[in-house]
């Protein structure tokens, strides 16, 4: 199997380190950094208000009541299938509310809904502009320090505007985000679904590049349980299925194998049309890929479904590819077994960035599934090295 292992990681930074990183960083992340400093004790959450951005965006602003430190954290919030209603996403760390913990360590605390959901990855960036701009007006002054920090398609968001926005923030941490090769990422989930189709004919309808509507409205009460049953009738060609797709399971788990293959499913179910409508024309090609890991491989590359790029779609991509080349301080942290945004994006990254952005490796499997310790210590983190230059 391709799981990333625990060992694979950039920089000096060890993931040995960690637990050290994270008691430094509590004291880092409360020590206040304005020079009208309060104590983290007296940091009293205030309430959100809530308003509307100039583009369609919602927002929500959050500023302490007592004890607010000068500074504000942005979060950038990960995909959202495009039928949702705008709304704010995935502002939970564990059990962890983000605005009411980010506020009792003295921050205030802004995000966005993104004007769009699915595919918003651009629009998040410029939405973010906006937030920063409107903050503020209900802060009464503008914060010392901007923290922005997102999440899967929030942590492209983070580290595409830590590299076109730099003088607007402070620093960035981005958990789990398509910073590699966002082509590549579109690739993976469009190569899941055509072997998927090829291990298991019959299973879903359609095209794998055209979702018919009746696959995403009945993908819950349907779908799902028909996949299921699927993958448990024949578990060896579930098994081929995701060595051949080159994803993440935990070693040993065949609820894993389950739960992988339902995650990179309902990606290319809920974001193929979305993505096509906005990109204008179908992103993902496989004509010419060779795939292996199977007991045929001949008979595998022979027969499997063959899509090909619709013209003009790389150019249309073009905007989505990050540089690597940061102006501001960014970290990046990434669980090893990730198996909706592979851990091979941080490879990547760290060759276009020269090895430049520190990445915190996790060994462990699942999308974004770490400890607020581990998010706690990435930021401290952050915040050294921001208190490190010049």
């Amino acid at each position: 199997m391709n799981t990333p292992q625990p060992s694979e990681r950039r920089g000096t930074w060890l993931l040995a380190t960690l637990v050290t990183v994270v008691v430094l960083s509590l004291h880092v992340v409360i020590a206040p950094s304005s020079a009208a400093a309060r104590t983290e004790s007296a940091a009293v959450p205030g309430a959100c208000v809530q308003g509307t951005l100039p583009h369609g965006a919602l927002s929500m602003i959050c500023v302490p009541a007592s004890g607010w430190n000068g500074d504000l954290m942005v979060w950038a919030h990960g995909y959202v299938a495009f039928n949702e209603p705008l709304g704010f996403y995935h502002l939970a760390l564990g059990d962890l509310s983000l605005p009411t913990f980010a506020q009792s360590l003295g921050f205030a605390f802004a995000t966005t809904s993104y004007r769009q959901n699915g595919l918003a990855i651009i629009e998040g960036v410029d939405d973010i502009v906006e937030l920063i701009a409107a903050f503020p007006a209900s802060s009464g002054q503008a914060a010392s320090h901007i923290y922005l920090i997102g999440a899967s398609e929030g942590g492209i968001v983070a580290t595409l505007f830590a590299e076109r926005k730099a003088d607007l923030i402070t620093g960035a941490l981005a958990l789990c985000g398509p910073i590699g090769d966002f082509t590549g990422q579109i690739d993976y989930v469009g190569d899941f679904r055509v072997l998927f189709d090829y291990f298991f004919p019959m299973v879903l309808p359609g095209p794998p590049t055209q979702i018919p509507p009746e696959l995403i409205s009945g993908w819950d009460s349907v779908y799902v349980p028909r996949i299921r049953s699927a993958l448990a009738a024949d578990p060896n060609a579930a098994y081929l299925l995701i060595r051949t797709a080159r994803a993440a399971i935990e070693p040993g788990s065949s609820p894993s194998i389950e739960s992988t293959t339902l995650g990179v499913l309902w990606y290319s179910v809920f974001g193929t049309n979305d993505a096509a409508a906005k990109l204008g024309g179908n992103p993902y090609g496989n004509v010419g890929r060779w795939y292996s890991g199977s007991t045929n491989d001949l008979l595998l590359n022979l027969n499997v479904k063959r899509v090909a790029r619709s013209p003009g779609t790389l150019t249309a991509l073009a905007p989505y590819q990050t540089s690597g080349r940061p102006g501001v301080p960014l970290v990046t942290l990434h669980t090893t077994g990730d198996p909706i945004i592979p851990y091979w994006h941080e490879k990547l990254y760290a060759i276009k960035s020269g090895g430049s952005v520190p990445e915190i490796a996790v060994g462990r499997y699942g999308h974004c599934s770490f400890t607020p310790g581990e998010v706690v210590g990435a930021f401290g983190l952050l915040q050294q090295m921001i208190a490190a230059r010049p």
